[in-house]
Protein backbone atom coordinates (compact mmCIF):
# COMPACT_ATOMS: atom_id res chain seq x y z
CA UNK A 1 0.00 0.00 0.00
CA UNK A 2 1.40 3.51 -0.79
CA UNK A 3 0.67 6.11 1.94
CA UNK A 4 -0.20 6.03 5.09
CA UNK A 5 -0.83 3.13 7.39
CA UNK A 6 -1.56 5.02 10.36
CA UNK A 7 -4.88 7.73 9.97
CA UNK A 8 -4.91 11.34 11.31
CA UNK A 9 -7.29 10.31 14.16
CA UNK A 10 -4.63 8.29 15.86
CA UNK A 11 -7.07 5.33 16.24
CA UNK A 12 -5.08 2.99 14.20
CA UNK A 13 -1.53 3.99 16.10
CA UNK A 14 -3.06 3.17 19.69
CA UNK A 15 -4.55 -0.18 18.28
CA UNK A 16 -1.14 -1.04 16.76
CA UNK A 17 0.56 -0.18 20.22
CA UNK A 18 -1.99 -2.95 21.59
CA UNK A 19 -0.88 -5.56 18.82
CA UNK A 20 2.89 -4.36 19.31
CA UNK A 21 2.24 -4.79 23.19
CA UNK A 22 0.69 -8.38 22.43
CA UNK A 23 2.93 -8.97 20.44
CA UNK A 24 6.10 -8.20 22.58
CA UNK A 25 4.39 -10.75 25.34
CA UNK A 26 3.70 -13.19 23.02
CA UNK A 27 7.54 -13.36 21.29
CA UNK A 28 9.01 -12.63 24.30
CA UNK A 29 10.66 -9.62 23.57
CA UNK A 30 12.29 -6.12 24.37
CA UNK A 31 11.46 -2.91 23.08
CA UNK A 32 14.09 -0.85 23.75
CA UNK A 33 12.47 2.06 20.96
CA UNK A 34 9.96 2.91 18.79
CA UNK A 35 8.42 5.05 16.41
CA UNK A 36 5.07 5.89 14.47
CA UNK A 37 5.40 7.64 11.66
CA UNK A 38 2.40 8.14 9.12
CA UNK A 39 3.92 5.58 6.43
CA UNK A 40 5.94 3.31 8.10
CA UNK A 41 7.42 2.29 11.88
CA UNK A 42 10.78 1.45 13.28
CA UNK A 43 11.06 -1.03 16.15
CA UNK A 44 14.14 -1.47 18.01
CA UNK A 45 13.86 -4.70 19.23
CA UNK A 46 15.70 -7.69 21.53
CA UNK A 47 14.65 -11.03 20.92
CA UNK A 48 16.24 -13.98 23.54
CA UNK A 49 14.89 -16.47 21.05
CA UNK A 50 14.67 -16.70 17.36
CA UNK A 51 11.42 -15.59 17.13
CA UNK A 52 11.81 -11.98 14.79
CA UNK A 53 10.77 -13.50 11.78
CA UNK A 54 7.04 -15.09 13.49
CA UNK A 55 6.69 -12.02 15.45
CA UNK A 56 7.01 -9.38 12.69
CA UNK A 57 4.78 -11.81 10.63
CA UNK A 58 2.03 -11.73 13.59
CA UNK A 59 2.10 -8.49 14.08
CA UNK A 60 2.09 -6.81 10.26
CA UNK A 61 -0.73 -10.15 9.55
CA UNK A 62 -2.88 -9.04 12.46
CA UNK A 63 -2.27 -5.06 12.30
CA UNK A 64 -3.47 -5.74 8.18
CA UNK A 65 -6.54 -7.30 8.98
CA UNK A 66 -7.10 -4.48 11.91
CA UNK A 67 -6.48 -1.91 8.83
CA UNK A 68 -8.65 -3.43 5.95
CA UNK A 69 -11.22 -4.43 8.49
CA UNK A 70 -11.73 -0.92 9.56
CA UNK A 71 -11.60 1.23 6.54
CA UNK A 72 -13.10 -1.37 3.84
CA UNK A 73 -9.74 -2.20 1.89
CA UNK A 74 -8.11 -5.54 1.20
CA UNK A 75 -4.77 -6.06 0.09
CA UNK A 76 -1.56 -5.17 1.33
CA UNK A 77 -0.63 -2.84 3.97
CA UNK A 78 3.07 -3.11 4.37
CA UNK A 79 4.97 -3.19 1.05
CA UNK A 80 8.14 -6.19 1.08
CA UNK A 81 9.84 -7.58 4.06
CA UNK A 82 10.60 -5.88 7.09
CA UNK A 83 14.71 -4.87 7.57
CA UNK A 84 16.19 -6.42 10.41
CA UNK A 85 19.78 -5.26 11.74
CA UNK A 86 21.73 -7.39 13.87
CA UNK A 87 23.51 -5.17 16.99
CA UNK A 88 26.38 -6.25 18.37
CA UNK A 89 27.55 -2.91 19.81
CA UNK A 90 25.91 -0.98 22.69
CA UNK A 91 27.31 2.59 21.06
CA UNK A 92 25.19 1.09 17.97
CA UNK A 93 22.06 0.64 19.47
CA UNK A 94 22.30 4.06 20.94
CA UNK A 95 22.71 5.17 17.71
CA UNK A 96 19.45 3.41 16.28
CA UNK A 97 17.16 4.49 19.12
CA UNK A 98 18.74 8.06 18.27
CA UNK A 99 17.81 7.30 14.60
CA UNK A 100 14.11 6.54 16.15
CA UNK A 101 13.73 8.80 18.11
CA UNK A 102 14.44 11.52 15.46
CA UNK A 103 12.82 10.46 12.82
CA UNK A 104 9.50 12.52 13.27
CA UNK A 105 12.43 15.42 13.70
CA UNK A 106 13.81 14.88 10.00
CA UNK A 107 10.60 14.59 8.50
CA UNK A 108 9.61 18.00 10.05
CA UNK A 109 6.40 16.68 11.24
CA UNK A 110 7.45 17.67 15.17
CA UNK A 111 9.99 20.58 15.93
CA UNK A 112 11.60 18.46 18.99
CA UNK A 113 11.48 14.29 19.50
CA UNK A 114 9.31 15.62 23.06
CA UNK A 115 6.41 16.73 20.80
CA UNK A 116 6.37 13.15 18.71
CA UNK A 117 3.54 11.24 20.75
CA UNK A 118 3.86 8.00 18.82
CA UNK A 119 7.30 7.18 20.07
CA UNK A 120 9.35 6.07 22.91
CA UNK A 121 11.02 9.10 23.24
CA UNK A 122 9.08 10.55 26.39
CA UNK A 123 9.09 7.13 28.30
CA UNK A 124 13.13 6.72 27.51
CA UNK A 125 13.79 10.87 28.15
CA UNK A 126 11.72 10.82 31.62
CA UNK A 127 9.16 12.82 30.46
CA UNK A 128 6.29 9.95 30.87
CA UNK A 129 6.14 7.15 33.86
CA UNK A 130 6.63 3.78 31.37
CA UNK A 131 7.00 3.16 27.98
CA UNK A 132 3.23 1.99 26.41
CA UNK A 133 4.47 -1.21 24.98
Amino acid sequence: MHGKIFNNDNIDRQQFLLLLQNTINRYDWYCHAYCLMDNHYHLLIETNTPTLSKGMKYLNGTYTQYFNRQHQRVGHVFQGRFKAILVQKDAYLFELARYIALNPVRAQMVRSARAWRWSSYRATAGYEKTLPV
